[in-house]
């Protein structure tokens, strides 16, 4: 009566939350009001955990059930409270709390704080916190000894087969105890997978979490036994169950560490290993194991784990026997990461592999690793000193180098010399590698594949590796998967895909702290800029990896930037500079060893060289594309030097020389680079006085410019269209707006909008001059003279 009577004043909302903790009494009480509240205006809000309801006889009143967060609201959810977490942290959380609100909100914070940012490794099984403990722990707690024993083998052993868990009974248990767990709905069996399955991941840690360490020993004891046949599993176990320094069970986890590090692990081989090496007996191999685990976490970038302090560790393990090439890896790429001395990481890595004496028994894993960190710096440095210490490494290989090895230093290393023999092999790498599961050596392989436009093939493992490192994986492997991706996407034209993966680049790079290598997605974003248009951006851009990359010594970077530089030289019509860039990156007449970038310009280098009136250079530098036989790299490249060769053939042999060379297999592959052959075409016949014949290839340039936003290209390719006799209309343009330029009409649109000059500069990556400039020439082809008439003189859908 009192609700009722408060109710008829205002309305009236009674919440309870926690029904279950209520006594019988009080229970029974709220269950009479909520069925007498009907025609009022008050109401009755009582939650409790589904199952979990304690004394109320909800029986008659109406039930909402309450589901799991999704997935994008739970990333919402930690992102919003917990902003600074490490993405494996984030993603092991998310993984374990599956929805569950509280759990989202306990379970980072029973992490230590260094764990949440990913300096440190995350446990197998999180910690609860004190809430989710005292929840999930009580339902436990009231399971029979022999049940809380099985479930506590289920828990422990991922795959949870009943098989596997009766193999395993030795712990004290047999499967019919796994009955008082189902009845109270705390897991389930699969019937057709025979697995145990537990309602929650929260109840599995909770089960982990009441036990002891040996009872946990004895488990991991008697599911190592059943795991016989099963190195990976087995070893673990042996490591859980292991105390005293045992060397056959260290030895059994490096192996399984190094088969786990195959399938791109990292995480996971280098937990086996620490645990192996401390269960080592001798200090060297306790050091070898510790050094090999530093080089697994510098190499794979594995989240959770610290590089240096793993290396420094194997420091503190005492001093080695034998040179150990995994201690000089990984204090070379730390090196690298740090400062991006390029030539004391060089250094570092030549005097190990000078110094080392293959052991004994014939493994030199250890020399291999060390052959690949010393690749890829000589990669990075494009100089032609710095390989004859890789060469030789090699030569210590008792058994020569690896395939892989080989075909990437044949197609990667210098191209030009040795591409065209080195490509059946890298052929027969190809047809298998969408089975690779070694994301070393699809990133090998996409590497050998990259100047032959071949890195398509291996785009479907890249992929995987890609959605790997999103899930948590190594940020290495990822990082080297999106600037193959990007590489791949920007030939074919696939611009707006490679703008994506190159700003989730960057993402990754600073996540990581990986600065080092950012340079390669500013790169491609100083592609995007030039071939859009927003040449100042592109410039910037560029400018930025040079004078980062420049005092490094690590040259790579610094011709990539100034193919950056080419291309919006080339935007411009700037032949002058075009050339200028180009040369630097490769002289005219040769192709610079060891700088196979020098093939992505040549087109630029030739048609800059003949506008520019150095004809001699454009010949001769079209004359060793031929002789080098580069065409045969790729149906890129094909069209790329038989294009060269017709820029400067006579105008009588012209038209023969481009039709062969747009008559080339699959060039509509490559959007881009066959748009501005056409372009070149048409603009040769329109000289020529062909102008029906310039049409037919000009149109189709155009319409590929425009598809691609090409801007600059494409109001190249519409001026050469309007000297050919036809007069066309940007796509996007406005009654008002002929003959403004694609920039143009976009700064137009911005300043009729309202923005400031200021604002359209940072809108556009320009500089506020720049801006204004183009406002000044923009005025007069309007025919206005304010500012406030730009509306109205380029239509009204602004």
């Amino acid at each position: 009566m009192l609700l009722k009577n408060e109710a008829a004043r205002r309305p009236l909302l009674l919440i309870v939350d926690d029904l279950p903790w209520l006594d019988r009494a009080t229970a029974g009480i709220l269950c009479l009001i909520g069925r007498r509240l009907g025609g009022t205006r008050a109401g009755l809000l009582a939650a409790y955990r589904t199952g979990e309801a304690g004394y109320l006889d909800a029986s008659g009143l109406p039930q909402k059930g309450i589901g799991a967060l999704s997935d994008d609201a739970s990333a919402r959810l930690l992102s919003d409270r917990f902003p600074h977490l490490g993405a494996a942290v984030r993603a092991r959380v998310l993984a374990t709390a599956q929805g569950n609100p509280l759990a989202l909100l306990e379970l980072p914070q029973a992490l230590h704080s260094e764990v949440r940012g990913s300096s440190r490794p995350l446990p197998r099984f999180l910690p609860l916190g004190e809430r989710l403990q005292r929840l999930y722990a009580s339902q436990v707690r009231a399971l029979p000894t022999p049940t809380r024993t099985l479930l506590l083998a289920a828990a422990l052993e991922s795959t949870c087969e009943l098989r596997l868990l009766q193999a395993a009974a030795s712990a004290g248990y047999n499967l019919d105890d796994l009955a008082p767990a189902e009845r109270q709905k705390l897991v389930w069996v699969d019937a057709d997978s025979q697995r145990v399955t537990f309602r929650h991941p929260l109840l599995r840690a909770a089960v982990v979490a009441e036990s002891t360490s040996d009872e946990r020993r004895r488990v991991h004891r008697a599911l190592s036994v059943a795991l016989a046949a099963d190195l990976e599993r087995r070893a673990w176990h042996l490591g859980e169950a292991t105390v005293e320094p045992d060397e056959e069970v260290a030895a059994l986890l490096e192996a399984a560490a190094r088969r786990v590090a195959s399938r791109g692990d990292y995480e996971a081989a280098i937990s086996l290993l620490c645990r192996a090496a401390d269960l080592s007996p001798s200090a060297d191999d306790r050091r070898r194991r510790m050094a090999e685990a530093a080089f697994m976490g510098a190499e794979g970038m594995a989240p959770g784990r610290n590089a240096a302090e793993l290396l420094e560790g194997a420091r503190q393990a005492g001093r080695p026997a034998r040179v150990s090439l995994h201690y000089a890896s990984a204090a070379a790429l730390l090196v690298l990461g740090a400062d991006g001395q390029l030539d004391t990481a060089h250094g570092l890595m030549a005097g190990a592999i000078r110094a080392y004496e293959r052991p004994a028994d014939g493994d030199d894993q250890e020399l291999r690793h060390a052959l690949r960190t010393l690749a890829g710096l000589c990669y990075m440095g494009q100089r032609s000193d710095l390989w004859p210490a890789l060469h030789e490494g090699i030569a210590k290989l008792a058994s020569g180098p690896p395939e892989l090895l080989s075909v990437c230093l044949g197609m990667a290393a210098d191209p030009v010399r040795t591409g065209v023999a080195m490509l059946p092999r890298l052929e027969r790498a190809l047809a298998s590698v969408h089975r690779e599961t070694d994301p070393v050596a699809v990133q090998t392989l996409a590497s050998s594949a990259t100047f032959a436009d071949r890195i398509g093939d291996v785009r479907e493992p890249l992929l995987r590796i890609v959605q790997a490192g999103r899930a948590g994986g190594s940020g290495r492997n990822r990082i080297g998967a999106l600037m193959h991706l990007c590489i791949d996407n920007f030939h074919r034209g696939q611009w707006a895909e490679a703008a994506e993966l190159a700003a989730e680049g960057l993402s990754v790079c600073e996540e990581f702290g990986a600065s080092s290598l950012s340079w390669c997605f500013h790169y491609h974003q100083a592609l995007q800029a030039a071939v859009h248009g927003r040449f100042e951006a592109s410039r910037a851009l560029a400018g930025q990896v040079i004078s980062w990359s420049g005092p490094r010594g690590i040259s790579m970077a610094w011709t990539y930037a100034h193919h950056a530089l080419v291309l919006a030289a080339a935007g411009q019509s700037d032949f002058e500079n075009t050339y200028r860039y180009a040369t630097v990156i490769s002289p005219a007449g040769t192709l610079t060893p060891y700088v196979p970038q020098g093939l992505w310009v040549a087109l630029d280098l030739v048609e800059s060289a003949v506008r520019t009136g150095r004809t001699a250079e454009a010949e001769r530098h079209a004359g060793m594309l031929q002789e080098t036989g580069v065409a045969a790299l790729s149906p890129r490249l094909a069209l790329v030097v038989a294009a060269c060769a017709a820029l400067v053939a006579k105008d009588d042999d012209a038209v023969e020389a481009f039709d062969r060379a747009l008559g080339l297999p699959r060039v509509q592959e490559w959007p881009f680079d066959a748009a501005r052959v056409r372009l070149l075409y048409g603009e040769r016949l329109r000289r020529i006085r062909a102008a029906g014949e310039a049409r037919a290839q000009l149109e189709p340039a155009l319409a590929i410019f425009e598809e691609l936003d090409a801007a600059p290209w494409a109001a190249r390719a519409e001026r050469e269209l309007r000297a050919a006799g036809r007069m066309r209309r940007n796509r996007s343009s406005t009654p008002g707006s002929a003959g403004l330029t694609p920039q143009e009409m976009e700064i137009a649109r911005l300043a009729a909008s309202g923005m400031t000059n200021k604002q359209i500069a940072e809108q556009l990556f320009l500089s506020p001059r720049t801006v204004s400039t183009h406002l000044y020439q923009i005025f007069p082809k309007l025919g206005i003279t304010k500012r406030a008439a730009l509306r109205d003189a380029i239509g009204s859908d602004t």
